[in-house]
């Protein structure tokens, strides 16, 4: 079965949902969003990803309308969205704290808005029906928010949210109250909910796990600018910086000086260190400073030195981090520098190979890292 790949993105002829167009918004002397532009396309799922401060709850009220850019403008499906109030949009949004309505049961917070649009009685209680369905809520209908869990909570919400049909739903860290195992459960049912409504999502977080897992794409943000827009392999795989490469999940930046040869580069880097053999389309000058940036689970940690390897360090463990799935070792190079390798735990704990102050031997081919001029 040949499925085309969901790519909106990539296709000159696809006409965004979303334009923001030079948006600059200030607050005082203060940027919160500095001359930012960006399109996000119908049904896609698409995270706004960065540290506390950095402009992604701004961008979301300017969607919502709860604020104005001071410069630039938002389109909605090609129409300026500024002078439209936030009631008349087709636009709605779900708050970190639900804001349900503690003495209305289930079934009438989330006929709630829907009455207020005028529908016959007949067309909202079969709204309603198709929402609980949606949501898993059927049985919890007469129920008081009190009466029910965090993430039934949750889905109350989220089906108040979508029972209007909206063109775009916003999500404003939708899931920061829940534990993490109920967190995981919520994404795969947003990702379900998103999928069989076809609603175009955008949320709000600043925990990257939750953005690599449910988005179709991530902007990752820092202070009001947009560092990298794109699909979570590939800012992960190819961040475009070392901020980006930071933000990320785990990793090893080394600092050091390039030669070049086509795609080929040797980084020179800590006294008395073999330079490290990479590859990049970059094109660096002659002893340009650059960063590489290496994933912990892309390092082949060994006993002895592995025969054919483009690079390998002998070091020696200080530090053993025990996840259950997988170990990290965090090794020290003769250099004073440590470097994270990751590895899975197939066996059972009493087999595990290596042990504190063990010598052992780090390596990894010259594709597995990145060379990143900023």
């Amino acid at each position: 079965m040949n499925q085309t790949v969901f790519a909106p993105w990539n296709d000159p002829e696809a006409k965004p949902l979303i334009q923001f167009k030079q948006v600059t918004k200030k607050f005082g002397e203060f940027v919160a969003i500095d001359a930012l532009s960006l399109d996000i396309f119908e049904q896609e799922f698409f995270a706004l990803l960065g540290p506390s401060g950095c402009g992604k709850t701004t961008m979301m009220r300017m969607l919502a309308g709860f604020e104005s850019p001071s410069s630039g403008s938002i389109l909605l499906a090609g129409k300026d969205i500024a002078p439209v109030p936030p009631n008349k949009r087709a636009v709605n949004m779900m708050f970190q704290s639900y804001a349900l309505f503690p003495h209305l049961s289930v079934w009438d917070n989330i006929a709630f808005g829907l009455r207020r649009g005028g529908g016959s009685k007949e067309e909202i209680a079969a709204r309603v029906e198709e929402m609980l369905r949606l949501t898993r809520l059927t049985k919890f209908s007469r129920r008081k928010p009190h009466q029910i869990s965090g993430g039934q909570r949750q889905r109350v919400a989220l089906a108040r949210s979508l029972a209007k049909a909206p063109k775009l739903l916003l999500l404003d860290e939708p899931l920061g109250a829940l534990d993490k195992k109920l967190r995981q459960d919520t994404q795969f049912e947003l990702m379900d909910i998103q999928e069989k409504t076809g609603t175009t999502f955008v949320i709000v977080t600043h925990d990257q796990e939750e953005a690599m897992t449910v988005a179709s794409r991530v902007a990752v943000m820092d202070e009001g600018r947009l560092v990298q827009v794109s699909t979570p392999d590939v800012i992960y795989e190819a961040p475009n910086s070392v901020y980006v490469a930071d933000f990320i999940g785990e990793v090893n930046i080394i600092e050091g000086a390039t030669a070049q040869e086509g795609e080929a580069v040797t980084i020179t880097w800590a006294e008395g260190q073999q330079p490290i053999n990479a590859r990049s389309t970059l094109s660096l000058s002659p002893g340009q400073k650059v960063h590489f940036a290496i994933r912990p689970e892309k390092l082949t940690i060994s006993a002895e030195r592995p025969d054919d390897a483009a690079n390998a360090m002998t070091g020696k463990v200080l530090d053993i981090a025990y996840l259950g799935n997988i170990s990290t070792y965090h090794v020290e190079l003769p250099s004073g520098q440590v470097l994270k390798a990751q590895s899975a735990n197939t066996r059972r704990i009493a087999r595990r190979s290596f042990t504190w102050e063990d010598t052992v031997w780090l390596s990894w081919t010259d594709t597995a890292g990145v060379v990143l001029e900023q």
